[in-house]
Formats: C-alpha cells, structure tokens, sequence
C-alpha cells in the first residue's frame, strides 16, 4: 500500500505542476530573456577571443570588435535586468494566487479546520513564501539549465567539434552530481519545514497565551522551550544547506574538468604554435555553459523548498469547494425542521447528536436547554454549514437544507456566540462586519437597538472609537451588544444564539435578553443556552441530554 509520505509527495508534486501550468505566460518571459543573455554572451565572447588573438599577434580585430564587444555587454546587461524583473513578477503573481486561495479555503472551513492557528499562519505566510522561489527562479533555471547550454554546445561545436563534445559530457555529468544529492536534500527539507510548522504553531499559541504564563511565572521555561524548539530548526537548516552545497561543489569540478580537457585540446595553439581564437572562444564557453547550470544549482534549493511547502498546502488547495445549490433569493421567513438526526465527531466518543428531531416556526423561537455537552451548539453548526450530519434530515421551508452550500446556509442567519471576537477597529467597523454595505442610518439603528449607542455616546468618537484585539477596553456586556448590533445589522430571516448571556452579571444578562427579545422578533430564533433567565423569557424550550430531548417530554411553552 503506498505509503503516507508518498501520498504527500505525490500531491505536492501535482499541485506544483498545476500551478506551474497556470503560470506558464508569467514563467516563459524570464526564460526567453534568459536565452537571448547566453546568445549575447555566445557573441561577446567570439568578438573578445578575436580582439586576444590579435594582442597575441594573429587576425585583424580592430576598434569595431571592440566596440561590439561594448555594445554586446550592454544587451547582455539589459537583457539580465529584463529578467529579474520578470522573475520578480512572476512570483508575485504566484503567490498572489495562491495566497487569496488558501486564505478562500480556511475562510470557508472555518470551524471545520481542525488545524492549529499558528499552523495555518504559516500556511498562508511561510508556506506560500517558500513557493516564490520555485515560479520565480527555479522554473525558469530548470529551462534554461537545457537551452542555454545546448546553445553554448551549439557554438562550441561549430568551432572545433571536439570542444563541443567535451562541454557536452561534463554537462550531461551534471544531473548524476544532482540525483546522488537530491534524495537527501529534499528528505531534510521536508523535516526542517515540519519542525517550522511546529515552531511557528508553538509560538503564536505562546503569545496568544502570554498573561497565562506570565501569571504562572513559566516565562523562563517556555523561553527554554522555544529556543530548544529554534536550535532543532537551526540544525535542520543547516543540513539541507551542506547537502545544497555539495551539489555547488560538484559543479565546480566538472567546469574544472571540461577548462582542463579543452585547454589539452588547444595547448599547441594557444602555446604560440598557431591562431588561438578557436582556442580562446572555447575556453570563453566555458564559464557561458556553466552560467545557466549554475543558476539552476543555485535554485535547486528552492525546488526543495517548494516540495516540502506544497506537501503543506496541497491538502488544503485539493480540496474541491463544497458542492450545492445556490438561493436564488433570501427568503423573508424560514422553518427550521430536524428529524431523527445524528452527528458523530469522533468514533471513540459518544455521539453529539443522536436522533434529535424538532420543528421550529416561522418567526418561532425556540431555546435549547441543557448542561454542558448535550449537543446545543452541534445544532447550530449544523444550520451554520460548519459540521453535516450523518444520518438523517435537517430542512428549511421544506427542503434539504445539505442541498445548499455551506456559505448560502450562513448566508440566511445571523448568528451571537458566548465570547464575540472583537477587532482592532472602530466600534463602527465591528458593527459594519455584518453587513460592509449598510448606509449609516442602517449602522446607527442596529446599533441603538443593540444599546450599543448607550456606552458609545459616552466616548468621545462614539462609534468611531477604536478598541482593541479581542475587545481590549470594553466589558463582557459591551463587547456582547456589539456582537447583537452586527446580528440586527445582518438582518436574516434566522437568529442563531449560542450561551449569548454566559458569564454576565444579572443586571446586564436582563439588558442583554431584552435586546436578545426585540432581535428575535419576526425571526426564527434558536438559542443555545443554559440559563434559566433566558428560558423564561422564551415562550418554548427543549431541554436536551446526550444528543437527543431529554426523557419524559420535558419541554415547555407550545
């Protein structure tokens, strides 16, 4: 059976060369400019053997060599600055494109994304650095590593064939050199960038929990970790590194080499006994036919590089979005029904949900109560398309509700969880969130009825206060009616409630639930919660245990 690794590399390898299919108009400009570099160096160098031989005594070369000899250099220059450039922008537009499309894919797993944060930062910031070098340089090297030395062969051979037939064997000796260090090479890539993903996971979770170990007092020891964790990284970097440069040192010796056969070849021309300028072209090719081998050794690294971040990505990027159907409208008001429904996530464990069936109504509202763990919120990721069930039905208005996409199920709720994340913006711009579109009269009602307005009249940009990440400078009840005013700005036939009154004071948890009121008005609403305040507000409620309504029909209200 084919191994995991070998899976892993297979995918890597088929998202490379899909991308690299995509990019193709991007990757041939570089190549192109590439050729005509080695073309103008071919010439130049003909021109400055005739002007040598004439130093030495032998042909007419004069003051238009030498001039062509300027004018070559000048293309050369142009044509090797033309090429970085498009280099340069051939990786950009890589990783413009598969940036916007891995940051696409984990926006619409969300929840479902069982990666680590700090592992999915690196995925859409390390990882997609790491391929740059594969469009930008590697590609292109890998091309001209063929053209441009069969160009130089090409020449060569035209001189004196011998000459040509030795560059063509220390060039066709290359790819060995390669192949008894790419195995290696590309073994310890894929370690080192393991250990990056596990460094980079470790750190972002350690700043994130960063007043947790500051109260523990375990900052030296967490400092130990991470510097362990980074001298490990260091270790493995360094050995992909020695392995790239035997690959460089073997170069070296074969271009040694073919100086050395060619230079035996001429030695009675180039010793005075005759015209050396076939003698001195050759031996000008040399450095011209290892110019592009060398590139391509130099970006050998990245190819390895790339390897090991497609391997990252690749499960990831193959994923194929998620089929269905699209609305064709928003309807004004929706019916939520469940029937015998089940929901596993994990074998070892006890369902989440296990043959749970209810109805609730057009502008109904229904609270699910109940302890810890017996399955509230798997029914609103269920109706947020975060999780699908495994067996039986879930429909909205009549109809198969797994029928439509995930993100069109999003589309027709608005939903407030226990702890709302907060960004480092304006009241105003956490609000818009919602809805980027809504006017500022739109902003100003959802705020008023979420009472937002209340404590942002106080400050002295109202809306337009900036808070910080998380909600820094506002309270648990303040952070909670932002979160409601995005829910009344969103406007969606179906208000999905998850523990929206968890941790609150009394008094504010009453402010909260009037709100929480006014909001379910005219909407199917379902609350998860397990707060009696909040069931009594409610005019129906079902009390759940292990998945399914509770025994002896313990329910209240129609």
């Amino acid at each position: 059976m084919e191994s995991s690794s070998a899976k892993s590399e297979g995918a890597a390898r088929a998202l490379l060369k899909r991308e690299a299919r995509g990019l193709r108009r991007h990757v041939l400009p570089p190549v192109f400019y590439g050729a005509a570099v080695t073309l103008a160096a071919i010439a130049g160098a003909w021109v400055i053997a005739r002007l040598m031989a004439r130093l030495l005594g032998h042909g007419d070369a004069g003051w238009a060599e030498l001039a062509w000899a300027a004018v070559l250099a000048l293309l050369g220059a142009g044509f090797g600055l033309a090429q970085e450039r498009t280099m340069l922008a051939a990786g950009e537009t890589a990783r413009a494109s598969l940036r916007g499309r891995a940051f696409a894919r984990l926006l619409a797993l969300g929840p479902q994304d069982a990666r680590g944060l700090g592992e999915r930062a690196a995925l859409v910031t390390d990882r997609i650095e790491a391929l740059d070098g594969y469009f930008a340089r590697w590609l292109p090297a890998a091309l001209l590593a063929i053209i441009g030395p069969a160009l130089v062969v090409t020449a060569a051979t035209w001189a004196d064939a011998k000459s040509g037939l030795a560059l063509a064997i220390t060039g066709a000796l290359y790819p060995v050199s390669m192949a008894l260090t790419g195995i290696g090479a590309a073994q310890a890539s894929r370690r080192q960038f393991a250990q990056l993903d596990r460094l980079a996971g470790r750190f972002l979770d350690r700043m994130r929990g960063l007043p947790t170990i500051v109260l523990f007092n375990r900052q030296a020891a967490e400092a130990a970790a991470l510097a362990e964790t980074a001298e490990e990284l260091r270790q493995r970097t360094m050995r992909v590194l020695r392995l790239a440069f035997l690959s460089t040192s073997a170069m070296e010796l074969l271009a040694a080499l073919a100086l050395a056969c060619i230079a035996w070849r001429h030695r009675a021309d180039l010793g005075g006994g005759g015209d050396p300028t076939v003698g001195l072209f050759t031996l000008l090719l040399v450095p011209i036919f290892f110019a592009p081998i060398r590139a391509f050794s130099g970006a050998y690294h990245e190819r390895l590089a790339a390897g090991g971040a497609a391997a990252a990505l690749a499960p990831l990027l193959d994923v194929p979005a998620a089929p269905g159907l699209l609305l064709e409208a928003m309807p004004p008001r929706v019916v939520v029904t469940f029937t015998d429904v089940r929901l596993t996530y994990d074998p070892a464990r006890p369902p989440a949900l296990d043959g749970l069936s209810f109805r609730v109504n057009a502008g109904e509202t229904l609270v699910l109560f109940g302890a810890s763990g017996a399955g509230k919120s798997s029914v609103l990721r269920l109706l947020m398309g975060f999780a699908r069930p495994d067996a039986g039905r879930i429909a909205i208005n009549g109809q198969d509700a797994l029928s439509l996409r995930p993100e069109e199920l999003r589309r027709l709720s608005a939903y407030v969880g226990q702890q709302p994340h907060l960004f480092h913006a304006t009241l105003a711009d956490n609000i818009r969130l919602a809805r980027p579109e809504a006017s500022e009269a739109e902003l100003r009602a959802a705020a008023d009825a979420a009472r937002v307005s209340d404590f942002a009249d106080t400050l002295p940009q109202g809306l337009e206060t900036l808070v910080g990440e998380g909600g820094f400078g506002l309270s648990g009840g303040q952070a909670q009616r932002v979160a409601l005013a995005r829910a009344f700005l969103r406007d969606a036939p179906l208000v999905l409630l998850d523990e929206p009154t968890a941790h609150l004071d009394p008094r504010t948890e009453a402010e909260l639930i009037e709100s929480l009121q006014r909001l379910c008005v005219g909407r199917t609403a379902l609350i998860a919660s397990h707060s009696p305040a909040l069931r009594a507000a409610f005019g129906r409620s079902i009390e759940m245990a292990a998945g399914r309504i509770a025994p002896l029909g313990r329910a209240a209200g129609g």
